[in-house]
């Protein structure tokens, strides 16, 4: 793939730096600040998780590649000496032989597909692994704006004692659901690292997923955001 349209981790994590300070400027020692933070940490570790997966492990390598040389050795001993040993011997014996030497022969080639992929099977499990923290980061955020509600932007008299709290002004709320946006678009940029340093099957997959669960988050904060300005422009007619 051409570098220049790679995602850098380095500018999605100084991106994701900045959204929590602002978020802390606005709305400082809040939930959603707090999970910024936590997003932030979690994207550090994407970063060490997609440098770890994107370098070959050299010690794995070499120990898979011994161990297959050690059984191709000891087949090719085995077989070698039937060999030597066969002289006068009954077309039983020889198909029994001939059965054994297949039998090794495909239990060590189902040795040889296992050490081989070994290696992508443990980075696939760290990154479906890490995968599943984004989603649900994805969805902490859209908890922390499912009871703001856009028509309702102060105290309802109509409140009642289990209601959620409604102290943000409409300029407010407008901030804390354009965070929720952003942060919401940044963990489907966050998760598309994985699919782009390890294109297995199944990461793709996990991606494809999280890219659809944050779309759907985030439409549903824009309609939100919608009303919120529909209304305000009522008020300022």
């Amino acid at each position: 793939m051409n570098d220049s349209i790679r995602l850098e981790p380095d500018k999605i994590i100084k991106t994701i730096d900045l959204l929590e300070k602002r978020v802390a400027d606005r709305f400082p020692n809040s939930g959603l600040n707090t999970l910024c933070l936590q997003f932030l940490n979690t994207t550090q570790k994407t970063k060490q998780n997609i440098e770890w997966i994107s370098s070959p492990n050299i010690t794995l390598r070499v120990f898979s590649y011994l161990i297959i040389l050690i059984g191709l050795g000891g087949l090719v001993y085995s077989i070698t000496y039937i060999d030597l040993k066969l002289g006068k011997t009954t077309l039983a014996n020889v198909v029994t032989i001939s059965e054994a030497i297949f039998n090794d022969i495909i239990l060590l080639g189902a040795a040889i597909f296992f050490l081989v992929s070994l290696e992508s099977r443990l980075k696939m499990k760290r990154a479906l692994k890490s995968l599943n923290e984004l989603r649900v980061i994805a969805h902490v955020i859209d908890m922390h704006q499912l009871t703001k509600d856009p028509n309702v932007t102060d105290l309802s008299e109509s409140a009642t004692e289990n209601s959620p709290k409604r102290s943000f002004t409409p300029f407010q709320l407008q901030r804390y659901l354009d965070y929720c946006s952003e942060a919401t678009a940044l963990v489907g940029k966050v998760a598309a690292l994985y699919s782009q340093s390890l294109p297995d099957e199944k990461v793709v997959r996990a991606v494809n997923e999280i890219e659809i669960l944050t779309t759907g988050l985030s439409r549903k904060i824009w309609q939100k955001l919608i009303i919120l300005n529909n209304s305000n422009s009522h008020k300022n007619k």
